[in-house]
Formats: C-alpha cells, structure tokens, sequence
C-alpha cells in the first residue's frame, strides 16, 4: 500500500480532555446537591446572566417579533427540510409482531422517549441550525416533551433567531442556560420538573464531558468532539472547490481536523497551496479558528489507488466525507465507515449542516465506525413482546427449563416447572437434572 502523508498533524484533538473532565465533574457535583440555586449562580459567574432561566411564549414572542422575514423564511424552510427527513426515517422503522410457533406471538413496538433534552451551542458563532437539528428531529420522532438549552448571547438572553428557530422546530420549553450547567439541569429535571430521558446536540468539551458522565443516568446522542471534514479527491476533482470545503469546515473551532486524501499529487498541491490563501481571506474570527484547525490538525495523504484512499478514509472514520472524484457509485459502495456522506462537487457539508435536511450532529473521533448521528431512532425505544397460549407455553417451558438447568439456573427452571404442573397436571416431562449446588 502506497500512502504519503504531504502534511501530518502536530497534535490530537483529544489533548485537553483531562481538565475538561475535572472541570465538568466538579460541577456535576455541585449542581445535583445544589439544585436550581447551583446553576442560576454558575449562569451568573461563567455567563454574566442574572435574568430568568425559563423562558415564556410571551418572551418568546417579543424577543423574535423584529427578526426579518426573510430570515425568518429561510429558517423555515431548513427546519422543514429536517423535519421532511426525520418523519422519512420514522416511516423506515415499524412495529411488528410474528407468530414463532403456534400461540407464540411475539413483536416488537416503538415508543418515543418521554422527555427530551437539546442542547444549542452559542458560543463563537450562533448556531441557529443546531435548533431544528435536534428539536424537529425529536418531535418527529413522537416525543411529547422536547426541553431546549442556549448560553445568553451577549448579554441579551438566547439570540432571537436561535429562539426563532426552536419555536419553529416545536419545542415545548426553553432555559437560557449554557455549558455544564445547562446539561445538568435537563438530566435532574432543574426548572422544568421534567428530567430528561436523553440529552442531545453538539457542544464545547465541557458540554461533551458533561453528557459522557451522565451517560447511563441518561441517555445521550453521540460522544462528540471537534467538528471534522474528510475530503477524497481525485485528478477530477476542482482544487478550488476542495480547499474552499475545507476552510469551511476548519472554521469550527481551533482543535477541527481537516483531512484531504487524493489520488492525484498535483490535486493534493494545488490544495495545500490555495488552503492559506482562503484562511487568511476570512474574517478575524472565523480565521483565527481556521488557521489553528489547519496548523495544528490538518492532513494531506496522497493514495495511488482509489481502495487505498477508500482504506484510509474508514481508517480516519470522519464525521463528514465529500468524495470529489469519479464513478460516485463505486464510492457509495465502498466506503462504510463516517458519519455522513457527500457524494459529488455538487453537495457540501455546509449544505448539511444548514439546510439540505439530513442531521449534522454526527459522530466524531472514529465514532464513525461503530455509529451514526442524530435520528429520530436516538429518541425511540424499540421495545419487544410477547404473548402465547397455554399449549404454545408447553414446548417452550420443557426447553427453558433444560437450559436453565445447564447452566445452574434452578429458580429460572423451576417457573418453568410450575407452568407446565398448573397446566398439564397429567403429563410427565423431561426437564433436565435439577441443580443441587
């Protein structure tokens, strides 16, 4: 295999989650034996809001009334197109039952969470796509409960479009409320009287350490990390387009991994020479973010073969892969392992975080390999069944209680046992050697 990295990263995203740990347990702590009076003073210290947590209609209302209409249009139709997709994959799954044997009825039926928790990102950038991503997703699922957390942004309570786009979305409470302590105060039910069964949606480390250690108490999406972009490129491909989805996506965050695998070496140059230029041609913040992304964690390998490149790629597992090259069928063939899926210089992964209707919250760091991201199967438990009459019960019981029996399971054999005296008195049957260790 003929792999060459022309660029390597100098570090892992990963480097700081040790303090982001410690941080984020001290505050767990505090919050679950401080309660509502723990979090409102966290929002006061880390966030300088002093205002009310829960946020009314009426607030609501006020706060979205002088959004243009334009934006609120385009907010809209974003929010529909997710909500299109999400009842497309509800529509996917079904509830089923199946006779086994004679009597045996067995099946399997889908109940949506009760209480949802979704978690909207302000910080750097005001993330109004993250809304609809999470909350219309939930509802589509069935979810009767649907809580939403955004950081005040600047000073003034949840950005207005933000807002705009949850009451879009459905959601059915909102708390202004970030980071650590806006997870804590969905999962113990903080101001809602409603702990959530899930907790959704991208966030800092903080955020993401915050999930992972209420992970079994709740449920939650995926274990996230820094946003990250894949691009396979062949001699076809554009390198403008290419490096330009790259800055796109490096503009996440000073820890986001860009990674180009090409098939073609004067592609693979083109690019790594058009990548500065593009950064530096952003504005001050979104070029600070890019800059370290691309220094620090951007990577270039070179493949001599399509399967190499398709190797390589499951080998980063990313959370977004656009393939530029041709024969697009043999890539969507081939490649199983990321979070979702660009297929042609024709779709972006900005199109997918914004408005294209599939979900951006995604599995990073390899997640990729063993999961998917947000769906409406997040917020569903497909829960079994079953049913079976007294003579379905009669082959069934014989077989359980031989297996029970072998592996030392005496009181699983013995319900059986008693079934069968209760229901055929006057049958003898072969139910292994009774346990007497």
């Amino acid at each position: 295999m003929a792999v060459n990295k022309l660029k390597s990263a100098s570090k892992q995203p990963q480097g700081n989650e040790a303090a982001a740990r410690e941080v984020a347990a001290e505050m767990l702590a505090n919050i679950k034996s401080g309660g509502e009076a723990a979090v409102r003073d966290y929002a006061r210290r880390l966030d300088k809001w002093e205002g009310d947590i829960l946020v009314s209609a009426a607030e609501i209302e006020r706060r979205t009334a002088s959004i243009p209409a334009g934006i609120k249009r385009d907010i809209e139709f974003a929010a529909g197109q997710v909500r299109k997709f999400a009842q497309a994959q509800m529509a996917s799954v079904r509830e089923f039952q199946i006779e086994l044997s004679p009597g045996l009825v067995a099946g399997q039926r889908l109940i949506p969470v009760n209480v949802a928790g979704c978690y909207v990102p302000t910080g750097r950038y005001a993330h109004i796509a993250s809304a609809y991503m999470s909350i219309a997703t939930a509802k589509a699922a069935g979810v009767p409960t649907v809580i939403a957390c955004s950081t005040p942004y600047r000073g003034e309570g949840i950005h207005p479009q933000v807002l705009y786009a949850m009451k879009v979305a459905g959601v059915d409470a909102v708390m202004t409320l970030g980071g650590v302590q806006a997870i804590a105060a969905m999962a113990y039910g903080l101001f809602t009287g409603k702990p959530a069964d899930i907790i959704v949606g991208p966030g800092n480390k903080f955020v993401a350490e915050a999930k992972r250690m209420l992970f079994g108490s709740v449920g939650i999406d995926v274990f996230a990390g820094p946003s990250e972009v894949c691009i396979i490129a062949d001699g076809s491909a554009d390198p403008a387009i290419v490096a330009s989805d790259l800055v796109g996506q490096a503009e996440h965050g000073h820890e986001s991994p860009a990674w180009l695998i090409a098939t073609d070496r004067e592609l693979a140059e083109a690019v790594l020479r058009r990548v500065p230029e593009l950064i530096e041609a952003l504005p001050p913040t979104a070029r600070d973010a890019a800059s370290a992304a691309w220094r620090d964690y951007g990577e270039v390998v070179l493949c001599d073969t399509r399967e190499e490149a398709a190797q390589v790629s499951d080998g980063y597992a990313s959370e977004h892969l656009e393939v530029h090259c041709g024969d697009l069928d043999w890539w969507f063939g081939r490649l199983s392992c990321y979070g979702s899926l660009f297929l042609g210089e024709e779709t972006t992964v900005a199109f997918g975080d914004k408005a294209s209707g599939t979900n951006h919250i995604l599995p990073t760091k390899g997640a990729a390999r063993y999961s998917g991201g947000l769906s409406v199967h997040k917020f569903i438990k497909t829960v079994t069944w079953q049913r079976m009459t007294r003579q379905a019960s009669r082959d069934t019981a014989q077989v359980t209680a031989r297996i029970s029996r072998l592996e030392g399971m005496e009181a699983h054999a013995r319900t059986a046992d008693d079934r069968l005296a209760k229901y055929f008195p006057q049958e003898s049957f072969e139910l292994g050697e009774p346990v007497r260790e």
